[in-house]
C-alpha cells in the first residue's frame, strides 16, 4: 500500500509535464522508491512532495506551480538512466534530484552534465563532487556525507572511549559506502585506533552472521558501519547474537529513531546531522501536520530529507525568478542559504565553490534504559567545510 500510494503519484506527475511545461517549473526526481531500499529512500520522498503541494496550495513560487515529476528507479542504475534521460528529454526540467543508491549517480550525472542541468542529491549521499571546489551542476541537501562523516563518528569515539580502541567496520559492498569505510579505517589510524576487522557486505546478504564473526574473532570493541540502514543493523544484530558486547556507532538514516526504540540498546549509538523527531520542534509539529493532512502512508519521523529538499527547491525558484532555466536555477542554487528552522545545527548555505554546506553540525543518540527513550549523548558539534 505504501509503494503503490506513491508511485501513483509519481505516474500522475508525470502525465501532467507535458501540459504545465510551459506556465510552471519542471522538476524531476528519480529514487528507490520501490526495492530494498525503498525504506531509506521513499519516505523522504514523500515528504519533498508534501512540502511540494504545500507550496502550490499556497499559490506556488514567484506565482508559478511546482511540478514535481517523481520517476522510480528501484536502485537500478539502468532505470536510473533511462528515467534521467525522459526527465531532460521529455519532460524539459530544470533542475534534477537523486533519491537512490551510489550505484545510480554515473548515468544521472551524466545526464545532468551533458545537458547543462543542475542535479541535487536529496536523501541520497552526498558525493565528493559537491565539497570545495565543487562541480557547477552538482549540489546536495542530504545530511549524511562522504569522509565528513566519518571525521565526526571518530572524533566522538576518540572522546567516548575508556580504553584503547579496537575497530571493526562493516560497509555494504556499493562505492561509496566501502569508500567512506576505507577513508575511516586510515583515519582511525591517525587517531590511535587499531582497525582490526573491515567488512564489506554485499547487498543481497541474506545471514551477517559470517561477517559479523569475523568482526567478534578479531576483538573489536568498537564497530562503525557506514551503509544504507540494513546493513547497519544486521551487522549489529548478527554480533549481538553472537555475544558480542562492545559499543556499536552507525549513521543515524531515516530509520534510526523507530529502530533504536525498537532494539533499546544503551551500546548502540547513531550520529547524525538531522534532529530526531524526539526533540518535538515546532517545525516536526509543521511536519507532521502537513503528513497527518496529507494521508501519507509513511512514517513522519522519517520525512526529514524530503522536507529539506523541499524547503531548498522553494528558495532556488524562487530567486530564480520568472521564467526560469535551468542557467538561472544553477545560479540561484550557487548563492543560497536556507533557515532550516531546527531541524539540523545550523543553516545550509551553498557558495559558488561549497554546494555542500559551509558548516556542518552533528549530534549524537541513543536508548537509555533507564529512562525508557532516546536521549542525546552528544549535542550539536560543528565542523567546518573546505
Amino acid at each position: 500500500m505504501l509503494k503503490r500510494s506513491l508511485i501513483v503519484t509519481a505516474a500522475l506527475a508525470g502525465l501532467t509535464g507535458a501540459a504545465t511545461a510551459q506556465d510552471a517549473y519542471n522538476i524531476g526526481l528519480t529514487g528507490a522508491l520501490t526495492g530494498p531500499a525503498a525504506g531509506t529512500y521513499a519516505p523522504a520522498v514523500d515528504g519533498l512532495r508534501i512540502y511540494i503541494d504545500k507550496v502550490n496550495a499556497a499559490g506556488g513560487v514567484n506565482g508559478k506551480k511546482i511540478n514535481l515529476i517523481l520517476l522510480d528507479d528501484s536502485a537500478q542504475p539502468a532505470r536510473a538512466a533511462a528515467n534521467a534521460t525522459r526527465l531532460v528529454t521529455d519532460d524539459k526540467v530544470v533542475l534534477l534530484l537523486n533519491a537512490s543508491l551510489s550505484s545510480t549517480y554515473a548515468p544521472v550525472v551524466g545526464e545532468s552534465q551533458k545537458a547543462n542541468i543542475p542535479l541535487i542529491f536529496a536523501s541520497s549521499v552526498c558525493p565528493k563532487d559537491v565539497y570545495p571546489p565543487a562541480n557547477a551542476l552538482q549540489f546536495c541537501t542530504t545530511a549524511f556525507a562522504a569522509t565528513y562523516d566519518s571525521r565526526a563518528v571518530l572524533d566522538f569515539v576518540k572522546a567516548t572511549a575508556k580504553e584503547p580502541v579496537k575497530l571493526g567496520l562493516s560497509a555494504m559492498a556499493i562505492p561509496i559506502s566501502r569508500g567512506e569505510i576505507d577513508f575511516a579505517e586510515e583515519l582511525s589510524k591517525t587517531l590511535g585506533m587499531t582497525p582490526v576487522s573491515k567488512q564489506i557486505i554485499p547487498p543481497p546478504t541474506p545471514d551477517y552472521t559470517p561477517f559479523a564473526t569475523l568482526i567478534k574473532d578479531a576483538g573489536a570493541n568498537w564497530t562503525y558501519s557506514w551503509a544504507p540502514w540494513v546493513t547497519q543493523v544486521r551487522t549489529l544484530e548478527g554480533l549481538r547474537r553472537l555475544g558480542w558486547t562492545g559499543d556499536y556507532v552507525a549513521w543515524a538514516h531515516l530509520e534510526a529513531e523507530n529502530e533504536l526504540a525498537r532494539l533499546k540498546d544503551g551500546k548502540f549509538f547513531v550520529v547524525g546531522a538531522n534532529a530526531l523527531f524526539q526533540d518535538n520542534l515546532p517545525i516536526h509539529k509543521e511536519i507532521a501536520d502537513a503528513a497527518k493532512a496529507a494521508k501519507s502512508q509513511y512514517p513522519v519521523n522519517q520525512m526529514t530529507e524530503g522536507w529539506i529538499a523541499g524547503m531548498v527547491i522553494e528558495a532556488a525558484l524562487k530567486a530564480a525568478g520568472w521564467p526560469a532555466n535551468a542557467e538561472k536555477v544553477t545560479t540561484s542554487l550557487s548563492n543560497l542559504k536556507v533557515d532550516l528552522k531546527g531541524l539540523r545545527g545550523g543553516e545550509l548555505q551553498w557558495t559558488k565553490d561549497n554546494h555542500f554546506r559551509t558548516k556542518q553540525y552533528y549530534r549524537v543518540y541513543r536508548w537509555d534504559e533507564a529512562k525508557g527513550a532516546i536521549v542525546q549523548v552528544r549535542d550539536w558539534q560543528a565542523f567546518d567545510v573546505k
